[in-house]
């Protein structure tokens, strides 16, 4: 027998609402990233086109990355020319070759192009590609 003044007592609930609103961000999130919609960081580039681009897959690569205005990049990690020969160096597995992909603008002078390969080539660097795009 219950008295009147005792309360009752109420279950606990889960509310599953807020918890699809946070299930339908989450999966929104991951579509955009998978999309490639939200961008990457690093330096924005229009590729110079070629009619002969092709595909690369090398398994140990580094990805220099010239841009406008003397920026230079190493793997989205901002370097400058000096120290572009050992920050590959650290990026170098023992024993593999490294293949040096140079990402660059086609607003850069011709001239910061060349420097740049000059001192891979300097630096022991053999195996250079210039990232294209196809037309």
């Amino acid at each position: 027998m219950r008295s009147w003044d005792e309360p009752k007592k109420r279950k606990a609930r889960v509310e599953i609402i807020p918890m699809i609103d946070v299930m339908m961000f989450l999966l929104v999130f991951f579509v955009l990233i998978s999309l490639n919609v939200i961008p990457a960081l690093g330096l924005k580039t229009h590729l110079p086109s070629a009619s002969s681009a092709q595909d690369l897959k090398p398994q140990n690569k580094a990805v220099i990355t010239i841009g406008l205005n003397d920026a230079l990049q190493v793997d989205g990690v901002d370097t400058k020319i000096g120290e572009l020969a050992t920050r590959l160096n650290q990026a170098k597995k023992d024993g593999e070759k490294l293949n040096v992909i140079v990402n660059s603008d086609r607003g850069v002078e011709v001239q910061r192009l060349v420097e740049v390969m000059d001192n891979l080539k300097q630096n022991g660097f053999e195996s250079i590609s210039i990232a294209t795009r196809k037309p």
